[in-house]
């Protein structure tokens, strides 16, 4: 049977995250459903399964079904899973291109209101954060945790599980009240983006030393790391697959 691709976006504010989970509404259960008539219930498979309230702009998706009519489905998919879900694109590919073991990158961008008062309208979509930041701060301590690492003190560990990452770059930029962060790697562990957020606030409000990194690093104590920011302002941007370069804002490259 032929492998399927589907790139899509979606808002996460309303699903308890992507994977399936009883009793709760999830990305994956909702297109699986939507999936159902078309492929006589296939399982997909993600690229990066992403935590309650975190959203995508593009996430990737496989899996294996009876042959279909791409244009169709593509045409009856967003029609059952708009607003929250949308399907760019829908493909056949080679038949061993698996969505998450094909990967070779994925980039994730966090995304701040930093300002004394909140905005409402961007209450879904941003960490609201009262204390001035200083985004040289924020750089100083990121540019310590580019490269191969063992990143236990800022992931949520599991048995037998290496925390071991190469982190392609890690930027943030400030404009205006916004203040956002650019992060690349072939991979993350659970949890990373968000307490590299949490840290690299805590370091902008003057609370930390951006230098004590490397020695946090060494300790592997997740502690040291200023617990994890929001889910509700992470976003998955961007994955690679094959020869790709993993993509980056031109203000993200060193």
């Amino acid at each position: 049977m032929p492998t399927y691709r589907m790139d899509l976006a979606y808002d996460g504010s309303s699903f308890f995250g992507y994977g399936i989970q009883k009793e709760v509404r999830t990305v994956q259960g909702e297109l699986e459903r939507a999936l159902r008539p078309h492929t006589a219930g296939a399982s997909t498979q993600v690229a990066g399964r992403t935590d309650k309230g975190v959203h995508a702009t593009q996430q990737v998706v496989s899996f294996v079904s009876r042959e279909i009519n791409t244009d169709y489905v593509l045409q009856s998919l967003n029609k059952q899973l708009a607003p929250e879900i949308a399907v760019r694109s829908l493909t056949e590919v080679d038949r061993d291109f698996h969505a998450r073991f094909s990967a070779t990158g994925r980039a994730y961008r966090y995304q701040i209101f930093n300002a004394n008062i909140h905005d409402p309208l961007l209450s879904t979509t941003t960490w609201h954060v009262k204390d001035q930041l200083d985004v040289g701060l924020m750089n100083r301590a990121c540019a310590h945790l580019v490269g191969e690492h063992d990143f236990a003190a800022f992931c949520r560990r599991y048995r037998d599980r290496s925390t071991v990452r190469v982190l392609e770059w890690a930027r943030w930029r400030g404009d205006g009240d916004r203040v956002d962060l650019s992060i690349g790697a072939a991979a993350f562990c659970h949890q990373m983006v968000r307490s590299i957020a949490a840290f690299s606030v805590a370091v902008g409000a003057g609370k930390v030393d951006p230098d004590a990194v490397p020695d946090i690093l060494a300790s592997g104590d997740r502690s040291l790391t200023m617990g994890v920011a929001p889910a509700h302002a992470l976003f998955l941007v961007a994955v690679s697959y094959g020869d790709e370069s993993l993509p980056r804002p031109t203000w993200a490259r060193y």
